[in-house]
Parts: structure tokens; sequence; C-alpha cells
């Protein structure tokens, strides 16, 4: 093997390191991730890696943190695709839909901020929370936009403690923040289910895919949850 060449030869090292962390993630999953091998697969020297991460957890933070932020874009994307004022349950549905279509296209990344914990990782919630609440916050908008219309229906629904979790104070403003918040990581939960399942495998068999299961579900949410036109 060759002698390992110097940062300065590869544009972008960074980029370069995290894309061949996902590429071993999709081989041998997150648990195996090694700077080491990274620097084998670079041709460089592993003290190169840690001038851009100082070991394992930070790699792997700044991977969730970018999973996070593609996730976050494609919520978004589908949440501004109907703005109108009239198209609020298409916004749910094209929102929900958003969900499983990215959770399929990048199942590494899926898995890795909703699957299986990194053993060993704990995400420092400082530098990974701002991600993650913008990419819930497509959902809680779209809820929050059928509250505010009149049409949302929980008023029985239990609300979350976010004194148990990792929820910042003030995340929650106005008097109906928190039911917002509550029916958002209900229907999150439901959606990830099947979409887990469907990830990783472990759907039954309800057809070539999960498609017309996971479009029944949202529909029964959209019964359930919204005052029908």
């Amino acid at each position: 093997m060759g002698r390992p060449i110097q940062s300065s030869r590869i544009p972008n090292l960074r980029d370069s390191i995290k894309e061949a962390a996902w590429r071993q993630i999709s081989v041998s999953g997150a648990s195996s991730l090694s700077l080491r091998s990274i620097a084998r697969e670079l041709s460089i020297s592993a003290p190169a890696i840690y001038n851009y991460f100082r070991d394992r957890d930070a790699l792997v933070t700044a991977l969730v943190i970018d999973a996070y932020l593609s996730f976050g874009d494609s919520q978004h994307a589908a949440k501004e695709k109907y703005p109108g004022e009239g198209e609020l349950l298409k916004r749910f549905t094209e929102t929900g839909i958003a969900y499983r279509d990215w959770a399929l296209r990048y199942p590494h990344r899926y898995l890795l901020i909703f699957g299986t914990p990194v053993p060993g990782y704990v995400p420092p919630q400082d530098e990974v929370l701002p991600a993650m609440m913008r990419s819930m916050g497509a959902l809680a908008g779209v809820i929050a936009e059928l509250h505010l219309a009149g049409r949302l229906k929980a008023a029985d629904i239990p609300r979350f403690d976010p004194g148990a979790c990792f929820f910042p104070a003030g995340m929650f403003p106005g008097p109906d923040g928190l039911l917002v918040y509550s029916v958002a990581m209900l229907i999150w939960g439901r959606v990830h289910g099947l979409v887990s399942l469907e990830v990783t495998g472990k759907l039954p068999p309800f057809g070539p895919d999960g498609d017309a299961l996971y479009r029944y579900e949202l529909e029964s949410m959209l019964r359930e949850f919204v005052v029908m036109d």
C-alpha cells in the first residue's frame, strides 16, 4: 500500500470523510464506523481526519445533523407545495408522503436518526436539537394551521410532559402550543412505526410495498384529527 496522501490533495476533505462514513454505514452499520477505516479508504493519514472530527462521536454527530437537515428540507418542501389557504388537507398528506419517500430513499440516514442507537454514542443535544426541531417543524406547522382554522379535533388528546424530555423551555408558544406538538408527536409516532417496519423489511405483506397501507393510515389520521370539508 502506498504512503497516505496529504489532506490538501482532496478537495472538500470534510465532505469526503462524511461520504466515506455513509458508505461504511451502508455496508456494515453505524456501530462499526471507524475513523481509521475511513482514512484507509481515502488514502489519507488518520491524523488528517482528526483535523475535522476529534473522534468517532464527533463524526456521528455531524452525520446526524446532516440527516436531520436533509429530512427537514424534504418535509418543508412538501409542506410548501400547497401554500393556499384551502389546501390544508393536501399539506398534511403531502408532508406525510414525503416522510416515507425520504426514508425509503435514504434508509441509512433514517435509521441513524430514528433507528437503533449507535452503541456508546450520546448525542449532544445542544448541537443536534436545532436541526431535529426544524425537521419536526413542518408537521407541527401543518397541525398549527389546522388548529387556527378551527379544524383540529384533539381536545382530549393527552399532553406529553416537556419537562420529561429534551424539549427546551419556550418551545411551545401560545396557550395551545403544547397541544399542537402533542398531536404532531402522536402522528409522527404512527407514521414512524409503519415506515420503520418497511425500511427494515419487517412490514407484513400488504402488497408489493407499503404504499397502500401507508396512505390508508394517512387518511385514517385525517378523519381522526381533522374536521373534514
